[in-house]
């Protein structure tokens, strides 16, 4: 054993610098539960919730990529949104506001209802004035109306998270880094980012989690997710009982798993 390797035991050996043993999270004990209702409800009784599970299964990835779609495209979005927010050019600055206050004050049920129903009409329209054929055939994608639905309305609520965690970085890091001759670019990139980042990562991780929870809605404009799965099914058995509540435990299951992993995240990128 080396001299710096003896030093380095006798360092770890001292009262109160003990590594602390890493702990498991113990809601993943909820989990574990929601899921066990879930195995247990559909192994017991096959008729009808093991028929129901193997029926949701594809709803379930229709859910799941919606939100991770959407959300990667949020989180660019909402970055430019609230840059935006912080311009001090007074023409970005009013475009970016605008877009914001207008679209947080519309439900978003109601914007999934435009993108997939009004805008493809409008575009349509387009086309025939203008003589754009591309355009004069169009027809709305569900998969892509909703996602684009969901990243324009949660791109503004993540503008505010991404301008409020921005501006709550003291001036002076700024001031600091321009001294020792980053460019604002620089400095932004590698002093006030990463800083910004930690303090906004817990309401990020709400809003991943909403999100989640949000993308529900696009069943109402022919996305066959697992809300959708859902009425379909219980169309068709008449046992709205079992069927939502199952809908009900899959979903629990999904933000359960989602909000631990959202925790995590946050311990590892929490500021000493």
């Amino acid at each position: 054993m080396t001299e710096g390797e003896i030093k380095k035991k006798r360092l770890f050996n001292i009262v109160g610098n003990e590594t602390a043993p890493q702990k498991i999270d113990p809601w993943w004990w909820l989990v574990a539960i929601v899921v066990a209702m879930v195995i247990y409800l559909t192994f017991a009784y096959p008729d009808p919730y093991q028929e129901m599970f193997i029926f949701f299964l594809d709803g379930v990835g229709v859910s799941i990529f919606v939100t991770l779609v959407s959300f990667i495209l949020v989180l660019f979005i909402g970055l430019l949104g609230g840059l935006g927010r912080l311009s001090k050019n007074p023409f970005i600055h009013g475009i970016t506001t605008i877009y914001v206050e207008i679209v947080r004050g519309i439900p978003l049920l109601v914007q999934l209802m435009f993108w997939y129903f009004a805008f493809p009409s409008v575009l349509q329209k387009v086309g025939v004035s203008m003589n754009i054929e591309a355009f004069q055939n169009y027809r709305a994608n569900p998969v892509g109306m909703a996602i684009m639905g969901i990243v324009f309305c949660y791109a503004a609520y993540m503008s505010e998270i991404y301008r409020a965690g921005i501006q709550s970085i003291p001036k002076g890091q700024m001031e600091a880094a321009r001294s020792l001759g980053m460019s604002q670019f620089q400095a932004f990139r590698y002093i006030i980012m990463p800083q910004a980042i930690r303090v906004i990562m817990p309401p990020v991780g709400n809003e991943f989690i909403a999100l989640l929870k949000d993308s529900s809605l696009v069943s109402v404009v022919a996305v066959a997710d697992l809300t959708r799965r859902g009425r379909e099914y219980m169309a068709a058995h008449f046992n709205p009982i079992q069927t939502w509540l199952l809908v009900g435990l899959i979903y629990l299951v999904m933000t359960l798993i989602a909000s631990r992993i959202v925790t995590w995240i946050e311990k590892k990128t929490k500021m000493e």
